[in-house]
């Protein structure tokens, strides 16, 4: 349907029309999501290049395809050339939108994320605590995205051994997606794993069972 789409717009309007470079990008989040990282990667660079020349280096279009260059790259294993778009998305979103933007909040914490799988404890803490104040002040304290960045602190503090802090983070995401999603959800059984593999360091055995 995207190709028949595609091949329509670019007769009617030219390669270079942002409808048409919607769909590009559109097959680029299609390939990526099937795993079709080459072929992802072209899309989407392609998209950038139309998006930077009808739309300029600022538009949100442009900002989101450097964003899911960003996320492309780091699934390829390519961790600099991944950084590289992170940051340009993200001083792009600062740019036009300011420091507490939802969506520069939604990049700040892809890079919270990314430096921890790095090892780069102390950029991810930085990161993902910035992104948890933002999200509090947009979104609220029990909120989803929230949420969820109470969790990868969770995991951040785990891998540094800070385990109390770490269950502190754990307890107060689990008792919101509990709220939020319910007790079977999968957001709050992985937690609820987590708080388990947490107990098992600390030795409290009885807790784990």
């Amino acid at each position: 349907m995207y190709n028949r789409a595609l091949a329509g717009y670019e007769k009617s309007w030219g390669p270079e029309h942002t409808s048409t470079l919607n769909i590009v990008n559109n097959l680029g989040l299609l390939c990526a999501g099937q795993s079709r990282l080459k072929d992802a990667e072209i899309m989407y660079n392609r998209a950038l290049a139309g998006y930077e020349k009808a739309l300029g280096p600022d538009h949100t279009s442009t900002l989101n395809t450097i964003n899911n260059l960003g996320l492309l790259y780091a699934d390829q294993g390519r961790l600099k050339d991944a950084e590289v778009m992170y940051n340009r998305a993200l001083a792009g979103k600062e740019e036009v939108w300011g420091a507490e933007h939802p969506s520069t909040l939604d990049t700040v914490n892809k890079l919270g994320v990314f430096y921890h799988r790095q090892g780069r404890y102390n950029d991810s803490e930085m990161m993902s605590n910035r992104a948890l104040a933002g999200r509090e002040k947009a979104w609220g304290h029990e909120h989803t995205f929230t949420l969820d960045t109470i969790y990868n602190l969770g995991l951040l503090y785990t891998d540094q051994d800070r385990l109390e802090d770490a269950e502190t983070m754990y307890n107060r995401a689990l008792a919101g997606y509990e709220k939020a999603l319910g007790p079977k959800h999968t957001s709050t059984l992985k937690t609820v794993n987590n708080l388990g593999v947490l107990y098992r360091k600390q030795g409290r055995l009885k807790e784990r069972r």
